[in-house]
C-alpha cells in the first residue's frame, strides 16, 4: 500500500491526520504540544527544542485497538516513526473504567539515514493478545535535543482479507461551487494517493446544472430530482454498474479530511465481516471542537450518540472513544453525510422519502455491522439553522413510515400516533404555527399510505404546497436599525416554566398575546422549548445575525390546527392496522433495485452500459 514500494511487509493502516484550513484547524484535536514546539499545517511536520512535548492522545491521531483487534482480528501492529533526533517515546494504552497503562517508554533516536528510510518501528503486537487489547493506544515524544518528526503511523505486517474498490457517490442539487471544489480536492487528493487505483468519485447531478470537464477518476451523471433518495441510490446502482465492491455515500461539499477515505479503505480491507460499514461522525460548522453526533440510534425518534463531547478534553474523548467502541445495537444507523458499505449487502435501496430518513431505513433494513471510526468525520452547517416547517413535515412522515414498515420497530398505533404527538407538542408552545400545519399535512400524507410516497417521490406538489403554507417562520433580511425584543439569555425560573406549561404557555389564559413577554432567541437556542415559556412574542435570529423571522401567540392558529390534529389522531388510529399491513407489503417493492431503475428511468441506459462493459 503506502509504504509497499520500500518494506512491501508493512501496511499502514493508520496515519497521522493534520489541521486543515477550511476544514479543521483546531490543533488540540490533533496533537497537544508543550514547551519548544513548532507544527507546520502545511508541511505536516513538527520540530522540537529540547524539552519540547507532542502528545497524540487526540480524536484525530488515537489508533483504536480494541475496535481494529476485535473487527480485523489482526496478529501484528507496530507504530513506525519518521524523522530526525533523539526523543523519550512513551505509548500509553487507555482502557475504559480503568487506570491507563504506560506499554512502552522508549529512549529513541531518529536518523534520516537509519535502514535509509529513515523509519524506526516499534513491536506492539504483544497488545494484540486476548485480554489486552482493550482501549484506545497513543504516543508521545519528549525532545532530548533538536529534532523533528515527519510522520508516524500505525501498521501491520497482515495482508488484507479484500482490495475494496470503492465508488464515492455523491448527490448535488443546484450547488455548482460546492461540487466544483469537492471534485477538485478529490482529484488531487486521488492523484498522490496509493489508493488511486482503488476510488473513484461519482456525482449524481439532480439539477442538471453542473457543468464541469471531470478529471480522471470523476464521473458526472445528470439524474432526475428525486431527492438524497434517488441520488443516492443513482449513485449506488451507477457504482454497481462499474465493479465496484463497496460505496460511500458522501455530501457533495465533502467537508472531510481525505485521508478519511485511506481509513475508511483500510477497516474495510481488513474486517473480518464482509458486510462491515463505517458511519462518519458529525461536527457542527459552529464549534469544530464539539461532537453533533457519532453515529446514532432510532426508535420513536433519532438519538445521536455522544453529542457534544469535547473532543479537545482528553479524558472526555478518551471515554468517548471506549463507549463507541462497543457492538451497536440493531437501531443503529449512520448519516448519509459519510456512509460506506458493501454494495452486495445493500439488499434494500432507499425508500422513496426524497429526503430525510431514507438513511435511517437503509441502514435498519440491511444486513451492515455498522462501525464508527475516529477521525472519520464530517462537518456540516447546524442543523437547528436548518430547521423549517419542510424539515418538520419530511422527518415526522418518514418516522411514522419507518415505524409501519419496519417490524423491528413495530410499536403499535399508539407508539406511532406519540410520536406525531410529540412533534406537535414540541412546537405549540413555541407559536410555530406554520410547523404545526406541516406536522398535520404530515400525518394527512402517511395516512394515504405508501402509494403516496411512490406518486410524490419527486416532492414537487408537496414542496409548493409547503411554501405557501410558510409564512411567519420564512427567514427575513434583518435591518440593522431594526430595534430587536430583549434577549433571552437564560430559560425563566422552574416555577415560572410550570405555571406555562399548565396553561399550554399561554393558551388557555384570556389576554396572553398583550400579557406575554416580548423576547428575542439567538441561534444556539433556537430549538430549545425551555427559552420559549411565557413569551407571547419570539423574534428568532440565524447564526450570522443577518436574518430574522418572528412569530407571535395566536389562539384562532393553535385551536386551528389541534382540531385538526384531533381528527387526524383519530382517524389514524381507526386505520392503523390497515396502513401498517400496507407499509409492510410494499416496502420491499418500494426498496427494490427494479422500482428504482423504473423510477429513474434506467432500464434502457443500464443495457446499453453493460453491453459496452461486455
Amino acid at each position: 500500500m503506502k509504504d509497499e514500494a520500500q518494506a512491501a511487509t508493512f501496511t499502514t493502516l493508520q496515519a497521522l491526520m493534520w489541521p486543515e484550513f477550511g476544514i479543521c484547524t483546531e490543533r488540540e484535536l490533533y496533537v497537544c504540544t508543550e514547551g519548544a514546539v513548532a507544527l507546520s499545517d502545511t508541511r505536516h511536520d513538527i520540530h522540537f527544542a529540547t524539552g519540547g512535548e507532542a502528545s497524540f492522545a487526540t480524536w484525530f491521531n488515537l489508533f483504536n485497538l480494541e475496535k481494529w483487534q476485535r473487527e480485523c482480528d489482526l496478529s501484528s501492529l507496530v507504530l513506525t516513526l519518521e524523522g530526525a533526533g533523539d526523543f523519550e517515546l512513551s505509548v500509553f494504552l487507555a482502557p475504559s473504567n480503568r487506570s491507563w497503562d504506560l506499554v512502552s517508554c522508549e529512549y529513541v533516536t531518529l536518523s534520516e539515514d537509519a535502514a535509509k528510510e529513515g523509519r524506526l518501528r516499534v513491536d506492539l503486537s504483544h497488545l494484540l493478545q486476548q485480554g489486552c487489547a482493550e482501549g484506545v493506544l497513543y504516543f508521545a515524544l519528549r525532545a532530548m535535543g533538536p529534532g523533528h518528526l515527519v510522520g508516524a503511523a500505525w501498521q501491520t505486517q497482515d495482508a488484507p482479507k479484500r482490495q475494496p474498490q470503492l465508488a464515492l457517490a455523491v448527490t448535488t442539487f443546484r450547488r455548482e461551487a460546492e461540487v466544483a471544489r469537492t471534485v477538485k480536492r478529490f482529484a488531487a487528493f486521488r492523484e498522490q494517493s496509493w489508493m488511486k487505483d482503488h476510488v473513484q468519485m461519482i456525482v449524481t447531478d439532480n439539477g442538471r446544472t453542473v457543468d464541469l470537464d471531470p478529471p480522471e477518476g470523476v464521473s458526472i451523471v445528470p439524474n432526475e430530482n428525486l431527492g438524497g433518495a434517488g441520488g443516492f441510490t443513482r449513485g449506488l446502482l451507477e457504482a454497481r454498474a462499474r465493479g465496484a465492491s463497496h460505496c460511500l455515500f458522501m455530501d457533495d461539499d465533502a467537508s472531510i479530511h481525505m485521508e478519511s477515505l485511506e481509513r475508511t479503505w483500510m477497516l474495510l480491507a481488513y474486517a473480518t465481516d464482509p458486510k462491515t460499514a463505517i458511519a462518519g461522525a458529525m461536527i457542527s460548522e459552529q464549534h469544530r471542537w464539539a461532537i453533533w453526533e457519532n453515529g446514532a440510534l432510532f426508535h420513536t425518534r433519532c438519538l445521536p450518540q455522544h453529542m457534544g463531547t469535547d473532543l479537545r478534553n482528553k479524558s472526555e474523548m478518551i471515554a468517548m472513544e471506549n463507549l463507541a467502541t462497543r457492538p451497536v445495537p440493531n437501531t443503529f444507523y449512520g448519516g448519509w453525510w459519510y456512509f460506506a458499505f458493501p454494495v452486495d449487502a445493500a439488499r434494500h435501496l432507499a425508500f422513496p422519502f426524497f429526503v430525510r430518513g431514507d438513511d435511517v431505513s437503509f441502514s435498519l433494513a440491511n444486513d451492515f455491522n455498522i462501525l464508527t471510526l475516529n477521525g472519520v468525520v464530517s462537518f456540516q452547517e447546524s442543523f437547528t439553522e436548518k430547521e423549517s416547517p419542510q424539515t418538520w413535515y419530511l422527518d415526522l412522515r418518514s418516522h411514522m413510515a419507518h415505524h409501519m414498515s419496519l417490524p423491528m420497530l413495530d410499536v403499535g398505533g399508539k407508539g406511532v400516533l406519540k410520536i406525531a404527538a410529540w412533534f406537535f407538542l414540541r412546537n405549540l408552545p413555541r407559536m410555530h404555527y406554520d410547523t404545526l400545519a406541516a406536522i398535520n399535512l404530515a400525518v394527512e400524507d402517511v395516512m394515504q399510505g405508501p402509494e403516496f410516497f411512490d406518486q410524490h417521490a419527486d416532492m414537487a406538489t408537496r414542496r409548493a404546497d409547503l411554501k405557501a403554507l410558510t409564512g411567519d417562520e420564512t427567514w427575513q433580511p434583518l435591518d440593522p436599525h431594526r430595534p430587536l425584543a430583549p434577549v433571552r439569555q437564560k430559560p425563566p425560573s422552574w416555577a415560572a416554566r410550570l405555571a406555562m406549561k399548565l396553561t399550554l404557555n399561554g393558551l388557555l389564559i384570556p389576554g396572553f398575546a398583550r400579557l406575554g413577554r416580548k423576547i428575542t432567541l439567538e441561534a444556539p437556542h433556537r430549538g430549545h422549548i425551555g427559552y420559549v415559556w411565557g413569551a407571547s412574542e419570539i423574534t428568532v435570529l440565524n447564526a450570522g445575525q443577518d436574518k430574522y423571522y418572528t412569530v407571535r401567540h395566536s389562539k384562532g392558529a393553535a385551536w386551528r390546527q389541534i382540531r385538526r390534529f384531533v381528527r387526524n389522531a383519530r382517524a389514524f388510529l381507526k386505520d392503523y392496522d390497515r396502513l401498517a399491513a400496507s407499509y409492510q407489503e410494499r416496502y420491499d417493492d418500494l426498496t427494490s433495485e427494479d422500482y428504482w431503475k423504473n423510477k429513474l428511468g434506467l432500464t434502457p441506459v443500464t443495457k446499453i452500459q453493460q453491453d459496452a462493459a461486455e
